[in-house]
C-alpha cells in the first residue's frame, strides 16, 4: 500500500536569499522518506539555472523552451544526488521522469502504476518530477490538441502538483500532501489568519462544490510559470472520488508533524 504521495515545489527547495539549494530542508525532508512513500519533486530546472549562472557566471540565453531544456538536464543530476545523499542509505532511491504521454496511454500508465506499487516491498522510494529535459512546450500543446480530438479525459502534467495527483490516484494513495511555500489556502492570502483549514463534506460531489467557492478566493503564484493555489485545487479534485485524502502545507514543517494535525495546513477530504 503506498501511504503518501508528497509533492514539494522548486522554491521551496531553494534558499532565495543565498541563490541556492536549501540543503536544510533537503535533509529534513528527505530524512522522513521511507518505502511506502512516492516523492515528486519539482526543482531541477531551477536548481539547474543556479549551478550555471554558478559556474559561468552568466545566464543561458536562447529559445526559452531550449534554455528550460538545458537547466533541466543540468538539474536532474545534482537534484537526484541531493536526494540520494540525505535519504537513509539503507532504502534504494530511484528515479522516474514522466511525461504527458505516459498518462495518456493505457499501457504506459499501468506499466507505471506497476513499478510504483513493487517499490515498497522493494524497499524503495521512487522520486518522480517531469522530463522537462526532452519536452518542450510548442510539440506539448500539439500532442494536447491531437489527444483531445481523440479522447474527452486528457491528462497534460503541465504541472508537478497535477503529476503528484494523477500519481495519488493512479496508486490508490492513502493521502497527498503538497508542500508550497505558503501553508495551504486562504480567504485572504495577504492575512494568515484567514488559512482555510479544512475542506470537507460527506460526500465528494460537496468536496468539489466546496473546491470551487474555494478557487474564487485564490489569486496568484508563487513564480513565472507557477499555477498557483486555484490550480492546486483544480488537479486535486480526481482524488477526492478516490477516497484519497488531500493535504496542502508549508514545507517549513515536517511530514509528521502535517500528517498528525500538529501543523498548520488546508486539509481536503471526504467526510466518513
Amino acid at each position: 500500500m503506498i501511504e503518501l504521495v508528497g509533492k514539494i515545489g522548486s522554491m521551496a527547495l531553494v534558499d532565495s536569499v543565498h541563490h541556492d539549494i536549501d540543503y536544510n530542508k533537503f535533509a529534513r525532508l528527505s530524512a522522513q522518506l521511507r518505502p511506502g512513500m512516492i516523492w515528486v519533486s519539482s526543482g531541477a530546472t531551477e536548481i539547474g539555472r543556479l549551478d550555471y549562472i554558478r559556474r559561468s557566471g552568466a545566464e543561458l540565453d536562447g529559445s526559452p523552451d531550449e534554455v528550460k531544456m538545458d537547466y533541466a538536464s543540468q538539474g536532474q543530476t545534482i537534484l537526484m544526488q541531493t536526494y540520494r545523499n540525505f535519504i537513509d542509505a539503507k532504502y534504494s532511491v530511484r528515479q522516474v521522469l514522466v511525461e504527458h504521454a505516459h498518462f495518456n496511454d493505457s499501457d504506459k500508465r499501468e506499466s507505471i502504476r506497476r513499478m510504483l506499487m513493487r517499490a515498497p516491498s522493494q524497499n524503495a522510494i521512487p522520486i518522480i518530477n517531469y522530463n522537462d529535459a526532452v519536452s518542450f512546450e510548442e510539440n506539448r500543446k500539439m500532442e494536447i490538441r491531437k489527444l483531445r480530438g481523440e479522447k474527452s479525459a486528457v491528462v497534460e502534467l503541465v504541472d508537478n502538483d497535477e503529476t503528484a495527483a494523477q500519481i495519488a490516484c493512479l496508486v490508490g494513495a492513502k493521502t497527498l500532501l503538497i508542500f508550497s511555500t505558503l501553508s495551504g489556502i486562504y480567504e485572504d492570502v495577504r492575512r494568515p489568519e484567514t488559512l482555510i483549514s479544512e475542506i470537507s463534506a460527506p460526500t465528494a460531489a460537496e468536496v468539489l462544490d466546496k473546491i470551487e467557492n474555494a478557487k474564487k478566493l485564490c489569486e496568484g503564484a508563487s513564480r513565472a510559470g507557477a499555477n498557483g493555489a486555484k490550480a492546486k485545487l483544480e488537479y486535486v479534485k480526481p482524488c477526492l472520488s478516490r477516497g484519497v485524502r488531500v493535504i496542502i502545507a508549508s514545507a517549513e514543517y515536517d511530514i509528521a508533524d502535517v500528517l498528525s494535525g500538529k501543523a498548520p495546513a488546508t486539509r481536503i477530504y471526504v467526510k466518513e
